[in-house]
């Protein structure tokens, strides 16, 4: 595999956006908020590709011998049949953070069986579709066991899709700073390294009451040279690691809470979506919809300063 091939994939990943990860659609298809005429939108307002958070164990997806449920992969075909029927790419992102977190030994055998099922009916997809192997390994699940459980799961993939492009971040919830911990085969080079950024987190997680921010709010975010260069420094700090090692980078998630206010907003995700493409990272928002929103599903229609922010409109025009 060239080393040029990988990073000619994720230049074709280029702008996606997180889809699906807390629609009602796991549980029941009758009850989905996202419909076809939404993978429709996506593409027509600019967006290359989608980011799919699964959560097998948390929407019993998978039985107790460990089995994917037939009612669970059918709407995963449909999700990535409208992605791929749309012209999008798509990454397949086990999202399963929090159980992983919490006890990963004793989630290891599902967590593998649902790469070793995963990659078995999708091996014969398209090279549109990407793996994500784990979403923010964090907590218990330190950098260095976090080594030992990616390369597991890698091998398992490797047996069926040996040319798959592979999503892989380092440790503490996919930080920059943890890059250095994150220890790649050499011999595979169809791995696109992720990474996430939230910061400051005070700004993107105001009013956030999981974050353990629901009183904080009013924090805005004003574009001074001295806020962007705290960005700058940490983007220059993976780019310089990325480089290094020659992988390519995906920012798989950045974005900004709704609690805060929407100028704030749009100077915020519009510097960081610049500065990502300025590196030639790809990058996907957080997120569709349910919060941090760049789609209203209430009103059915684009958060229009959130969307102009993230692709600009006159680059949208000329699609």
């Amino acid at each position: 595999m060239r080393k040029t091939y990988v990073f000619e994939q994720n230049r074709r990943l280029g702008r996606g956006v997180n889809v699906l990860g807390y629609d009602p659609i796991w549980k029941s298809f009758s009850r989905a908020r996202m419909k076809s005429k939404h993978f429709v939108l996506i593409k027509q307002a600019g967006f290359s590709s989608v980011r799919i958070p699964l959560h097998p164990f948390r929407d019993d997806g998978i039985d107790e011998k460990n089995k994917l449920r037939d009612e669970w992969l059918k709407v995963l075909d449909w999700a990535v049949d409208q992605a791929l029927s749309n012209g999008l790419m798509v990454v397949l992102d086990f999202h399963e953070f929090v159980a992983m977190g919490k006890d990963p030994l004793g989630n290891k055998d599902r967590f593998l069986s649902t790469w070793k099922q995963m990659a078995e009916r999708y091996r014969n997809s398209p090279d549109n579709v990407i793996f994500e192997i784990l979403n923010e390994p964090h907590e218990e699940l330190t950098p260095e066991l976090w080594n030992q459980f990616y390369h597991e799961a890698l091998s398992i993939i490797r047996e069926t899709n040996p040319e798959r492009t592979v999503i892989i971040g380092p440790g503490n919830w996919n930080d920059i700073y943890y890059l250095d911990y994150l220890k790649l085969p050499k011999d595979d080079r169809n791995i696109i390294v992720t990474v996430h950024y939230y910061r400051p987190m005070d700004f993107t997680h105001q009013g956030a009451i999981w974050a353990g921010r629901g009183n904080k709010v009013g924090v805005k975010w004003k574009g001074t040279m001295e806020e962007e260069q705290v960005i700058v420094k940490d983007f220059e700090k993976a780019q310089a690691w990325s480089e290094r090692i020659e992988r390519p980078l995906f920012l798989g998630e950045f974005g900004v809470y709704d609690k805060a206010d929407m100028a704030s907003r749009v100077r915020y995700l519009s510097f960081v979506a610049r500065l990502a493409e300025k590196m030639g990272w790809s990058w996907a928002y957080w997120q569709f919809d349910g919060d941090f929103i760049v789609y209203d599903m209430n009103s059915d229609k684009w958060v229009e300063p959130i969307l102009n922010a993230l692709i600009p409109p006159e680059e949208r025009l000329s699609e």
